[in-house]
């Protein structure tokens, strides 16, 4: 019986990362949309929802499929080789689906009882203002970067609940509430991840009752409320292993995605200048095997460390925190990994590669702006890590 279900398992597995791949030229031809409304067209959202990409983490509780995280990474990264901002917010909103999982069971009945396609966005940033009232939190603020909010019915915000009522030390965390509680303010330009959305929303006064909360030192110790009702070890897996890959997976792909378009592109291109051919010139050459060669260590990295993680949480065992530190510095070093090979492969495309029509700009921008991700300052976490291998305790409980 376990043969069969891992069976069925790969299968979907297989299935769902060959829909993925058709939709490439699709969302390759959408981009432009994309950018030019600066959010994901709903069509897009709608084709996901159809192939069932969010359900891939989802609890089969509520429909969903309980894959492996690696499958769910795999389908980012192929997404986003098409387009960077639809595989970005494929990405973000997808991992609610997990994160909800987390929480009481209450909170999960709210967002799915009745539809379980439901979708949630988010910015964690602990900006709100948080107040104890009786059975939950008076809650207020202002949060920027909210990948994907267009498309949601829900939020995760984030807020520090103060010392106080048996609490010795502030409580960072993640706030569920109702798109009725928000206001978006519309204020994404940007010049990289046009498509993503992420605008501002803002919440004057909302009241959050406490089961709507998830605090991060749950997530940490694997602790959450809803283990009780979800119990495989996809639960387990730490908020901080799975949140921050998926903000750094997405330039993997499109940086996959870049360099198809520039093996079409040099493959026939000759300079006005000199009649030279780009797939002669050393220096192309050498960026193209470069990049590629990146992209597998990325990818076998990435799928290594979770099965690492899944198979000792299958057993029953604790992660080793000098391991999680160890993945926790290389998902924050990809974004930067594959913003030196994309400014290579940019520069290997010469003139023309600074015209609008061609899309190598775009991956370009895109995973400049995923740079900036504070999940991805990689040297933040180089330190951290610098120093844990040096004698010096860990900083880093977001990990």
């Amino acid at each position: 019986m376990k043969a069969d279900a891992q069976s069925g398992q790969s299968e979907l597995a297989s299935t769902l990362l060959a829909r993925a791949r058709e939709m490439i030229p699709v969302l390759a031809e959408r981009a432009a949309a994309a950018q030019a409304q600066r959010s994901i067209p709903a069509e897009t959202i709608a084709e996901f929802k159809r192939a069932g990409f969010f359900r891939v983490i989802q609890p089969k509780r509520y429909h969903g499929y309980e894959l492996d995280p690696q499958v769910f990474f795999d389908l980012q990264m192929t997404l986003a080789q098409g387009c960077m901002s639809s595989g970005w917010v494929y990405g973000v909103v997808a991992v609610h689906n997990w994160q909800l999982g987390l929480f009481d069971v209450r909170a999960q009945e709210d967002v799915w009882g009745k539809d379980s396609s439901v979708l949630i966005a988010s910015s964690y940033m602990p900006r709100g203002q948080v107040e104890r009232v009786d059975g939950g939190f008076r809650f207020r603020g202002r949060w920027s970067f909210s990948s994907g909010v267009d498309h949601a019915d829900w939020l995760f915000l984030g807020g520090i609940v103060p010392a106080g009522n048996g609490a010795s030390a502030p409580d960072y965390r993640t706030f569920l509430v109702p798109r009725a509680d928000i206001s978006i303010n519309d204020n994404w330009h940007t010049w990289g991840l046009r498509g993503t959305g992420s605008k501002e929303v803002v919440i004057e006064d909302a009241i959050v009752p406490e089961y709507r909360t998830h605090r991060a030192i749950d997530g940490f110790t694997g602790t959450s409320p809803g283990l009780s009702v979800n119990q495989a070890p996809l639960y387990k897996l730490p908020f901080g292993q799975i949140f921050v890959r998926a903000v750094s997976s997405a330039s993997i792909g499109a940086l996959e995605g870049a360099l198809e378009v520039f093996r079409k592109y040099a493959s026939t291109r000759v300079s006005t200048n000199d009649m030279s051919r780009t797939a002669e010139d050393p220096s192309a050459g050498i960026a193209a095997a470069e990049a590629a060669v990146a992209i597998d260590d990325m990818k076998l990295e990435l799928h290594r460390n979770f099965a690492a993680m899944m198979d000792t949480l299958g057993r029953g065992e604790p992660l080793d925190i000098n391991d999680r530190i160890h993945y926790r510095y290389q998902s924050a070093a990809v974004a930067q990994r594959c913003a030196e090979h994309v400014d290579r492969l940019f520069h290997a495309c010469g003139g023309q590669g600074i015209y609008t029509d061609h899309p190598i700009g775009r991956f370009l921008t895109d995973i400049h702006a995923a740079r900036l991700h504070y999940a991805n300052n990689a040297d933040k976490f180089a330190r951290n890590y610098g120093g844990v291998l040096l004698g010096q305790a860990n900083s880093d409980f977001f990990i």
